[in-house]
């Protein structure tokens, strides 16, 4: 499993645990709920650091090689790949919106809610 969603799925259920030791130890006369705000600020801190280390350490394994363009090669706009001289042309693909269902009586509804 990746560290980043099991950090980041944990943050809550863990809150809710330091939230029931407290209402634990105020009932136990140990500590009152109007001292352990610190706890909170610091488990929400340790939790927050936990979850940007696993998203910046998810980040160093998986990052993708820049296009020749961004790196400084031969010409061409910039965030597009550069093609070898002797590749041949890549065919596009044109992509057009579907059509609506024909409706003889033009009670065709969008779903826009106008």
């Amino acid at each position: 499993m990746n560290p980043y969603l099991f950090v980041h799925r944990i943050k809550g259920p863990a809150m809710l645990l330091v939230f029931g030791i407290t209402a634990l130890l105020n009932e136990w006369g140990v500590l009152s709920f109007g001292r352990s705000w610190p706890l909170y600020l610091i488990v929400f801190g340790v939790l927050q650091l936990a979850e940007r280390a696993a998203w910046s350490q998810y980040q160093a394994q998986y990052v993708q090689m820049p296009y020749a363009a961004q790196a400084g090669g031969p010409g061409g706009v910039p965030g597009t790949p550069v093609r070898p001289a002797d590749a041949p042309p890549s065919s596009s693909i044109v992509v057009s919106p579907p059509s609506l269902p024909d409706d003889p009586n033009g009670h065709f509804d969008s779903g826009e809610g106008r």
